[in-house]
């Protein structure tokens, strides 16, 4: 069993929360609540930014203003785990590679190419020469060694700056990392580890400015400085983080001269905002509105298979959820047809597992869990539960990736009690929430739900992430602490091949195990949908969620 390590609300990496029941849900209260952050000294005092609710004027806009389904709680590349942080944070760092354009296929970032040795363990990168941070100081190879072994040495003289959720699963099978010269830097592992340059273009990857971390401290979360094509202007928590271009950055100064990214929870009213005209671009759309935004002249609607996955996690290490049969008979209760058709409106496509369609690796050669009360009940009878039981059930009351958490939980009971399990709903705000799941793991219940989006389109971050032996918090977060001696070792033997066929039929035979065991009662995979104004033109969605608006065109409004 791994150390009770307590881990906080930052720890839930890219478990993103959803957005909450049309206009009857509560607010979100941020996950992490922050003081006002300061700019940057270099970069004088803070551009005055349009009132909440006050559209940009003039003939041809220069600023787009984004509805995020929920606060921010860091700006520190290092520390974000959720949907919503990422995308205020994504725009002003970069990694040494990176994700091509919608595509999660690799190409080079700050570093412009780079070598593996044959034995797979040594990666050796050039980096760009003549970059700098947004403070003025020079990114180079110490900028990168600094970047790793914050978040991975402890004795590190500013480890303690953060909290790292993703330090482990990013750059734990890195033995060393040093600055050959000012431009190269050689990293070395501990033992052949495919998905590590996918990982390296993740956000954990990020490069900041040490000489910024070293100013600020912890108060770096809200100070960030990179080198991306936004740098940080202001953070007025609770009302918006404010970003301008980088006229400096190498890949050429943005159109877009300012983004605003403002937090409005509720989903009907970050919409009625939108129509209103004092928000550009907007996510998590109510089911019932798509229609009409697509038929409207003045929005463009974009829409693409979500590397997502919204499912129960069951608490492996608790009755009666540590036995298979239960499991499998709550996976048979719940209509998820019924859930995506009805009350997503098609927002979703079912889920047959944890993996996505979309991520290679994927198989629906698994068994198929159909809507079937009948035989949940004949499990239930099996396990020795013919009578039913009950449970607690932990529900959010909203969060990014989570869609709709209270509707989806109530119909989830609804179907539980048809076959006899009663399950007792709690409902916590977000940040609450988090806290919990993540908490100490023998206050968990018995079932609560989760939600999780992918960071680099590799199997590994699903498959071994969420649901390894060796994942189970703070390693991971494989938070019902399941464990299957077979599938953990299948997803070792994955790690440590370069060849993406043998990788795959791995993934699969673990797949087919995962599936067989129903740890989880997968629901859907979310499709990712935004809307945005007509003057916004050549934005592309990206698998990993990610908003890139550097090469965005913005034409007269």
């Amino acid at each position: 069993m791994h150390e009770n390590q307590r881990m906080t609300r930052r720890n839930v990496l890219r478990l993103v929360a959803l957005g909450a029941v049309a206009a009857s849900t509560s607010g979100l209260l941020a996950a992490c609540r922050v003081g006002q952050a300061t700019p940057t000294p270099s970069e004088g005092a803070p551009i005055a930014s349009p009132a909440p609710g006050t559209p940009p004027t003039g003939p041809a806009k220069t600023t787009i203003v984004v509805g995020l389904q929920a606060e921010p709680v860091t700006l520190d590349p290092h520390q974000v785990t959720d949907y919503n942080t990422g995308r205020a944070v994504d725009p002003m760092f970069e990694r040494l590679v990176r994700f091509k354009d919608e595509s999660t296929e690799l190409e080079p970032g700050l570093a412009e190419k780079w070598d593996v040795s044959s034995d797979g363990l040594t990666y050796r990168f050039s980096l760009r020469s003549g970059i700098t941070f947004h403070d003025g100081t020079p990114f180079d190879a110490d900028a990168v060694v600094f970047s790793i072994l914050r978040q991975i040495d402890p004795n590190h003289p500013y480890h303690d700056t953060g909290e790292f959720a993703y330090a482990e699963f990013t750059f734990g099978k890195v033995q060393s990392v040093k600055a050959v010269d000012p431009q190269t830097v050689e990293i070395v592992l501990k033992e052949p580890y495919a998905p590590f340059l996918s990982n390296v273009a993740i956000h954990a990857a990020s490069i900041v400015s040490p000489a910024a971390v070293q100013k600020y401290g912890r108060d770096f979360s809200k100070n960030p400085v990179g080198t991306g094509p936004f740098r940080f202007v202001e953070w007025k928590p609770g009302v918006e983080v404010i970003l301008e271009r980088n006229p400096n950055w190498w890949g050429g100064q943005p159109q877009v001269e300012r983004l605003i990214f403002r937090p409005i929870i509720e989903d009907r009213a970050r919409l009625t905002e939108f129509e209103a005209g004092s928000i550009d671009f907007i996510v998590n759309i109510p089911p019932d509105d798509l229609p009409r935004l697509k038929q409207s002249p003045n929005v463009t609607v974009l829409e693409q298979p979500g590397m997502h996955v919204w499912y129960i996690v069951f608490n492996c290490r608790r009755e009666p959820f540590n036995k298979k049969e239960v499991r499998q008979a709550v996976n048979y209760a719940i209509n998820k047809e019924a859930i995506v058709n009805e009350l997503l409106k098609g927002t979703g496509v079912l889920a047959k597992g944890p993996l996505p369609p979309v991520v290679w690796g994927y198989t629906d050669a698994v068994p198929d869990y159909r809507y079937d009360p009948a035989k949940a009940k004949e499990l239930l009878a099996q396990a020795g539960y013919p009578n039913g039981f009950k449970v607690t059930f932990w529900v959010p009351e909203s969060g990014s990736g989570m869609q709709q958490p209270k509707a989806m939980g109530a119909a989830i009971q609804a179907d539980l009690r048809a076959v006899g399990i009663e399950a007792e709903i709690q409902t916590f705000e977000w940040g609450t929430y988090l806290d919990k799941v993540l908490g100490n793991p023998d206050e968990l219940p018995e079932m609560f739900e989760m939600s999780w989006i992918g960071d680099n389109g590799d199997p590994d971050n699903f498959l071994f992430i969420l649901l390894s032996g060796d994942a189970w918090p703070p390693n991971g977060f494989n938070m019902g602490y399941y464990k299957n001696e077979q599938v953990d070792e299948l997803l070792r033997q994955a790690q440590r091949l370069n060849d993406r066929a043998k990788r795959e039929q791995l993934y699969q035979q673990a797949l087919k195990l995962l599936v067989e065991d129903a740890p989880w009662a997968w629901i859907d995979h979310e499709t990712q949908i935004v809307a945005m104004k007509k003057f916004i033109q050549g934005f592309k969605l990206h698998p990993t969620g990610v908003f890139r608006f550097q090469n965005v065109t913005l034409a007269s409004s």
